[in-house]
């Protein structure tokens, strides 16, 4: 199986939001915080108090032209990563820790404010990265408890805590940072989880959706196709007749009407797929299944080889149409791209039921690895331009419906590229033995509604 050359039939969002903060945000909250001490400074200066003026400007200064070098390089709508919104963080407490520190320590009551960036740490990054930046507000809490210059007052007069009350508020503050921050954290959590269930049931809505409309279009391609189907075998016919069986003509002509006759039966299979009563009280066995699988593909000059191993006799399951359509569309994509061989191999435990389908082609690609069982619109512009116009198809459609049966039949599809030396793809089908021997069949299975 090959790489898939094509383009997205839909978008799919992922389910996580970037961790971190948008810069924009960060500039304006940081502005903010530049203004409020700008307004503190000048409400002292104001009531005469004696303040370290321009050492307390100069910390200021410095935070604002940090503000207008993130204002001017970066773009609003950038987000920044974990590390760098950390370090801009722990810049936030280190600034705000000086500034106490010029100011009174922990008996200025704007001491609070150093909670403020380990808390918007705790909600945008990371654990490891939230939890540094905490530990360093605690640790500049301590610092400028122990050394600070004196609290801002009155000339002539002088504020002086007891130490009893000082180691108060240190103890307070630290309690503070580690309760708000670990409250914070799960309120947080809780909600990314949420977010994330409900992307995850988006994208599942959308997935149900997207395969309810081909639903639709398989109906009206039967529908449509079935009088060109029949034209061809008729034409066919009469071309076979007037030329008989024999000759280069006749081998083309006996072609032509063997794989009309496939296309009919394929329709038919897609119009029965939802609705196959007769079909679904019939017994068949694993390996049953692979050779009814792998028949319609053997004519096609790559040899299929059928491999089946386990513990006691194969177990068996009523038939089901859907994962014959999934298994038989993963096993056509295999010789489509197969260079001379595709191995088909059957094996079962006492608990678990699998189907490992290789080729000896060039493998997975890995963008193609990336977006393997999601719907695409396959192009095949370059295999036409190339030397291989009979190439088969993509693995894009084809390939989601599949794995949407077989997962909906309670199979998990895995894959992956043959181990070196080897080459090729490989997809791995495993249902619990259980299930399996129930039918294959789910709940979500017995809803399937009809293709065609």
């Amino acid at each position: 199986m090959q790489q898939m050359d094509g383009e997205r039939a839909f978008q799919v969002s992922s389910a996580t939001a970037a961790l971190g903060m948008r810069t924009d945000t960060a500039v304006r909250l940081r502005w903010l915080g530049v203004f409020d001490q700008l307004i503190a400074v000048l409400v002292v200066v104001a009531l005469d108090m004696d303040l370290l003026v321009w050492p307390v400007i100069a910390l200021i200064a410095l935070s604002a032209a940090l503000n207008t070098v993130l204002d001017v390089k970066a773009r609003p709508a950038h987000r920044l990563g974990p590390r760098p919104a950390a370090a801009l963080l722990a810049f936030d407490v280190i600034q705000l820790g000086a500034l106490l520190a010029l100011t009174g320590g922990l008996a200025n009551p704007f001491s609070v404010m150093l909670l403020a960036p380990a808390l918007i740490g705790v909600v945008n990054l990371p654990v490891r990265e939230a939890a540094a930046v905490g530990f360093l507000a605690a640790l500049v809490l301590t610092v400028t408890g122990l050394w600070h210059a004196p609290l801002p007052w009155y000339a002539g007069e002088q504020v002086v805590l007891p130490d009893a009350y000082r180691l108060g508020v240190w103890v307070a503050l630290v309690l503070s940072l580690a309760f708000i921050g670990l409250y914070a954290f799960r309120v947080a959590h809780e909600a990314r989880q949420m977010a994330d269930a409900l992307a995850a049931t988006e994208l599942v809505l959308q997935r149900e959706d997207y395969l309810t409309a081909l639903d639709g279009l398989a109906a009206a391609a039967a529908h449509e196709l079935g009088t060109p189907l029949a034209t061809i075998t008729l034409v066919s016919g009469e071309l076979q007749r007037e030329h008989g069986r024999e000759g280069p003509l006749g081998e083309d002509i006996a072609l032509i009407r063997s794989q009309a006759q496939r296309c009919r039966e394929i329709l038919t299979r897609l119009s029965n797929l939802g609705d196959d009563e007769e079909g679904l009280l019939r017994q068949l066995s694993l390996i049953d299944l692979v050779e009814e699988v792998a028949t319609p593909h053997r004519d096609f000059g790559v040899a299929i080889r059928i491999d089946h191993k386990g513990e006691g006799s194969p177990p068996r399951m009523r038939r089901n149409p859907a994962v014959l359509y999934g298994l038989g569309n993963i096993l056509e994509n295999a010789v489509d791209f197969a260079s001379g061989e595709v191995t088909v191999t059957a094996a079962w435990t006492a608990d678990d039921v699998s189907v490992a389908i290789e080729d000896d082609g060039p493998g997975f690609s890995a963008d193609v690895m990336m977006r393997l069982g999601e719907p695409y619109l396959t192009t095949r512009a370059e295999r036409a331009a190339s030397a291989e116009p009979d190439g088969g198809g993509g693995l894009g459609l084809g390939f989601f419906i599949a794995k949407t049966f077989l997962e909906r039949s309670g199979g998990r599809v895995d894959f992956s590229n043959r181990r070196a030396p080897e080459n090729g793809a490989r997809v791995h089908v495993l249902w619990p033995r259980t299930v399996f021997e129930a039918g294959a069949q789910s709940p979500g299975l017995e809803r399937t509604a009809p293709m065609g």
